[in-house]
Formats: structure tokens, C-alpha cells, sequence
């Protein structure tokens, strides 16, 4: 598993170089700074409405006696998206803007629900796929 990991974060920083010098070449070295920052800082202020409305969200359910699975889900969700939006590079971007549209948020959300219950058991009962 952690061979697996140091693999992926070492092809991600060798496609992100790689798609970060082409687009330099493109548009321009400080253009591509000032994307890269206006990317991240664009990403964050998304992430940090979202992720407060994914709180509210939360509350809300504990209040009415509900378990906030959705919502502590799409508050995981968003966490992964600020972090690939706040690490430089323009894939990394891609997945976590992505992440920010509900639709896709909401999609994963299942793929991950049907993945992941098959793995845990709680209190003896298997979570609902």
C-alpha cells in the first residue's frame, strides 16, 4: 500500500512538471504563476462556502436525530478537493474543481458508499450500499 502511494505522488509531481513547463511554454512563465495562485485561491473560497454549508448540513441532521452521513461525506470530499486544489499543478486542480460541482461530488459519494461497504461492519450490521 505504501509502495502504491509513493508511486502515485511521484507520477502526479512528473505529470504536474511536466503540464506545468508545456503551459509555461503556451502562455507564458508568470502567466502560469498567476494562474496557478488564481486557481488555488478561487478553489479555497469554494471549498470554504461549501465546506461550511456541508456543516450546516451536518447540524441540521444531528438536530433532527439523524446520522449526517451525506454530510460528513461531502465534508470528507471537500477536504480531498481543497488539498488537490491547494497543491500546485494543473491536474491536481482538475480533480479537486471537479470534486466542487455536487453532481460529481455526489457520484463519488456512492462509487465510495458501494466500495466501502462492502469492507466495514458496524456493530454487526453491514452498512447500506
Amino acid at each position: 500500500m505504501v509502495q502504491r502511494l509513493f508511486a502515485l505522488a511521484v507520477l502526479t509531481v512528473i505529470v504536474e512538471v511536466t503540464v506545468i513547463i508545456e503551459v509555461g511554454q503556451r502562455i507564458g512563465a508568470l502567466n502560469t504563476v498567476g494562474l496557478l495562485i488564481l486557481v488555488s485561491a478561487v478553489g479555497a473560497v469554494i471549498v470554504k462556502a461549501q465546506g461550511l454549508t456541508a456543516l450546516r448540513r451536518a447540524i441540521t441532521d444531528v438536530e433532527d436525530r439523524q446520522v449526517p452521513a451525506a454530510a460528513l461525506a461531502d465534508a470528507a470530499l471537500l477536504t480531498a478537493a481543497g488539498a488537490l486544489v491547494l497543491i500546485p499543478g494543473f491536474v491536481t486542480d482538475v480533480f479537486g474543481l471537479a470534486l466542487l460541482v455536487p453532481p460529481i461530488r455526489s457520484g463519488v459519494r456512492r462509487v465510495l458508499r458501494r466500495r466501502w461497504s462492502k469492507r466495514f461492519v458496524v456493530q454487526g450490521y453491514e452498512l447500506e450500499a
